[in-house]
């Protein structure tokens, strides 16, 4: 079993910053994929940023530029660095982790964004 521990969500206004971090524990793979998801309010979840254990990352069309995803394998930590906010960003940030034995999920953290 895996945790996944989000932390950094927050209110910001419009063209502020916010770092999310999201800690695993359990038993961690070194193989693995992990990322954040976002949903806003009768929206559907959507892909935000996600990294591998080999550090290729991919990124949602409407953060490209603005938003850094990042690892610390050594802490089993992921961070997604989120600059240049809209209000269009906010929502529910969910960690997702996809190792080879399964997929799981944080308890999501709110970002809200004021115009």
């Amino acid at each position: 079993q895996v945790q996944l521990v989000e932390s950094g969500g927050g209110l910001v206004q419009a063209g502020g910053s916010l770092r999310l971090s999201c800690s695993a524990s359990g038993i961690i793979s070194a193989i693995y994929t992990m990322g954040w998801y976002r949903q806003a309010p009768g929206k559907d979840r959507e892909l935000v940023a996600t990294i591998s254990s080999g550090l290729i990352t991919d990124y949602g069309d409407s953060v490209k530029g603005r938003f850094t995803i990042s690892a610390d394998n050594a802490k089993n930590t992921v961070y997604l660095q989120m600059n240049s906010l809209k209000p269009e960003d906010t929502g529910v940030y969910y960690c997702n982790g996809r190792y080879n034995y399964g997929t799981y999920w944080g308890q999501g953290t709110q970002v809200t964004v004021s115009s």
